[in-house]
């Protein structure tokens, strides 16, 4: 039976051609076959062809893929697949016009895949592709889908546009080009206009449409909730624990027991407190702070002991190695453990005793480390500061005399219109660790380190979750405080499991955080970019390739430009990953890291606890594959949850802006494309597009080589960082875009 499907948003050709249909099942047959060979008849007989019409198309579909060279004639009238090195697997990236690139390691470019040949492949998919020249080319290439390998995603987001007898789901994700057949006995209790979570099902491969499911109802378009869900679940992300895992965690033994307490370090006596963000609700660091006899200070970065809860083969295990991370989007916190755990048992709250493990580090004026300890604690947390709070203390210190850590400290910190009184000792302390930091963060600077004090966008919304208001979070020195201390116990953990005394490496399984060098053309991109504003960057080594980043990221601050050179600065980096084979980390210029400061939100920093106990037990090196899948599971998760992030900033930006329309913005140009040019408004940050058609002075075209659009008439040009101003036209808040008209 032939199947043609198709929605109501969408209108096709009613007949699709025989190649178009025939031509994969063809390849993927005698691709399983790549040894035999067979004659057309024979060939029929495997595809069902039975009528003399279609034997007739399928002798031409032959001759079409001999003379392309996709299958070869062997002996008389009989036909086998081409040699195997016209063959590649790799991963499909689908434009949001329909057309196709095809990604191989093997391959030095990506081949182009036209819409007519991706064979139902989507956005992600590891497919296995055959590639040849392009006609009346003797360079490029092209590409036949021939196997979908392995499907990138299977569940999606959209629209139900319901029917009589069956309906359609017209996904939200625009890279996926085909509307969901619904069956109605699947519609589960969908209502027409509802958006939906769809599971893909059957594509046929003379179908249209794939079959799908609806799993989920998510609510109407446009609704808060509707929309923050549909993001978590575009990008496979739980946003509930299910009854059974919130029992598990409901019912763990949590009294903190004496023969639990003789098993750890006792470090309740020593002064400790926490700094994290004003709205925090887990904590899952802390500081503590003493001067020692030899004039010394001990400073303990004392961690939530996670893996003292959450236990092998358990429910909790689970769950929290499937989400990996926890998810911080606009408007809440999406964690990685059940409420109980995550904001109580676990959180290193002010006056509770808490199970933690530390690192407790001997370290002088000089901030040199001279004595280490790893292991499992008790602590007393004996306050809780805000950034803000700890950032009073540090601008408000009055002594000249740094240097020797002889600091003054004011007796009350005013914010917000309310006055608080500093104990004396936390605030000696937040100053010399303040002043230690300093020291910290240079030496690493002075190594390599690149440092990204990107401005982060941050909403003020009301009771009912609406923007009213974009703030932007600044890093002050009380957030790098607190980022010296992780960064080195993180390096320090690294370093103990994984280098000798002797520095040579020890082949121990451990979780490292990696982050590899910069790619050579993605920095020859970026270079062709800011040279246009007079910046550079000196990728002769790799040390003066970080410098010169820094400098790039030093020169641009408070300049028009600054953002979208950032951005794309950070674009020509490579990815941090998890993993178990150590290559160190380019951006903080550390040899050994890890993650071990988080494991209330960090899945991998619950590995690395795991691991460390291990050997402090004197136990031998377990084997690593099982870690490493782990290792790689956890990094695409974290990637996922780093896209649904922005996605929900997008989405909360062009709601802002749904209350400006047609106001008037100044902005800069941050992106161009043959379509338009991308303008970022100074104010606020927001990102929205002016389309060619709308520029109504010239006929503008897009200029490749000189990444600018070019009128076509009057030769005017808008370039990358060329300041605009615009007014606002629409906002689309199902589709997260926004559209600006340009004024000057």
């Amino acid at each position: 039976m032939t199947t043609k499907l198709m929605s109501k948003k969408k209108k096709g050709n009613k007949n699709n051609s025989f190649a178009k249909t025939t031509k994969q099942p063809l390849l993927q047959y005698l691709t399983n076959n790549p040894n035999k060979s067979y004659n057309y008849k024979q060939l029929a007989f495997q595809l069902n062809i039975v009528d003399d019409y279609n034997r007739v198309q399928l002798k031409k579909l032959i001759e079409q893929l001999v003379q392309s060279k996709q299958i070869k004639e062997v002996g008389r009238s009989k036909f086998k697949i081409t040699h195997q090195s016209h063959y590649y697997e790799g991963t499909l990236d689908v434009t949001l016009n329909g057309r196709a690139f095809f990604m191989c390691d093997e391959l030095e470019k990506d081949i182009y895949i036209p819409s007519r040949n991706i064979n139902h492949g989507l956005h992600g998919d590891m497919v296995r592709v055959y590639a040849y020249k392009r006609q009346r080319s003797n360079t490029k290439q092209e590409g036949d889908v021939v196997e979908i390998i392995n499907r990138a995603k299977t569940k999606f987001v959209g629209t139900l546009q319901l029917q009589r007898n069956h309906g359609f789901v017209v996904p939200d994700n625009k890279r996926m080009y085909a509307d969901f057949f619904i069956p109605i006995k699947h519609i589960n209790g969908a209502k027409d206009g509802d958006k939906v979570a769809v599971e893909m099902g059957d594509w046929p491969a003379n179908s249209k449409n794939p079959f799908g499911k609806i799993i989920e109802v998510l609510g109407k378009p446009g609704e808060h909730d509707t929309e923050i869900h549909s993001i978590l679940f575009d990008y496979d992300l739980p946003y509930k624990f299910t009854d059974e895992v919130e029992k598990e965690a409901a019912t763990l033994p949590i009294e903190i027991t004496q023969k639990e307490i003789s098993k750890r370090r006792d470090v309740r006596k020593v002064l400790t407190f926490t700094i994290d963000p004003k709205d925090a609700k887990d904590f899952d660091d802390a500081l503590s702070f003493q001067v020692l006899p030899n004039g010394n200070y001990e400073i303990g970065i004392h961690i939530a002991d996670v893996s003292h809860y959450v236990q092998p083969n358990t429910l909790l295990e689970e769950e929290a190695y499937k989400r990996a991370t926890s998810v911080y989007l606009v408007d809440r916190v999406v964690p990685m453990l059940p409420e109980v755990l995550s904001n109580n048992v676990c959180s290193l709250r002010p006056n509770e005793e808490k199970l933690t493990f530390s690192a407790i580090f001997e370290i002088t004026k000089n901030a040199e480390v001279v004595n280490e300890w790893f292991g499992r604690t008790i602590i007393y947390s004996d306050a809780r500061f805000a950034y803000e709070e700890a950032q009073e203390i540090i601008e408000n210190n009055t002594s000249k005399d740094q240097a020797n850590l002889n600091l003054t400290i004011p007796k009350e910190i005013s914010l917000s219109g309310e006055s608080y009184t500093v104990d004396p000792a936390i605030g000696q302390a937040i100053l010399k660790m303040d002043t230690l930091a300093k020291i910290l963060r240079k030496t690493r600077m002075d190594s390599g380190a690149i440092t990204f004090d990107k401005v982060e966008v941050r909403f003020n919304l009301n009771k009912d979750n609406e923007p009213i208001g974009i703030l932007f979070k600044e890093s002050k020195d009380a957030n790098k405080l607190i980022e010296e201390f992780m960064l080195l116990a993180n390096r320090k953990v690294a370093q103990f499991i994984g280098r000798k005394k002797d520095g040579t490496p020890t082949n121990n399984t451990f979780v490292y955080r990696i982050h590899d060098e910069p790619d050579i053309d993605k920095l020859a991109t970026l270079q062709g970019i800011i040279g246009k504003f007079g910046y550079s960057i000196d990728t002769r080594t790799v040390e003066s390739l970080s410098k010169s980043l820094n400098k790039l990221l030093a020169d641009v601050q408070d300049k028009p430009e600054e953002n979208m050179i950032e951005t794309l600065t950070i674009r020509s980096m490579s990815k941090a990953v998890y993993t178990t084979k150590n290559i160190g980390h380019y951006g903080l210029a550390f040899d050994y890291y890890s993650h071990f400061t988080s494991p209330i939100r960090r899945y991998p920093d619950v590995m690395t606890h795991r691991l460390l106990q291990h050997y402090l037990d004197g136990k031998n090196s377990p084997k690593f594959p099982i870690y490493e899948a782990k290792c790689k599971h956890s990094s695409e998760r974290e990637q996922l949850a780093s896209k649904a992030e922005r996605a929900s900033i997008k989405y909360m930006q062009v709601k802002y802006m749904q209350n400006h329309l047609h106001e008037e913005f100044d902005g800069v140009i941050s992106g161009i494309t043959e379509w338009g040019i991308y303008v970022e408004l100074t104010e606020n940050m927001c990102e929205g597009m002016v389309r060619i058609k709308d520029i109504k002075e010239d006929f503008f075209i897009f200029d490749e080589k000189e990444y600018a659009l070019i009128g076509q008439a009057t030769k005017k040009k808008y370039l990358l960082g060329d300041k605009v101003r615009i007014s606002v036209k629409s906002a689309d808040l199902e589709r997260k875009h926004l559209d600006f008209t340009l004024l000057e």
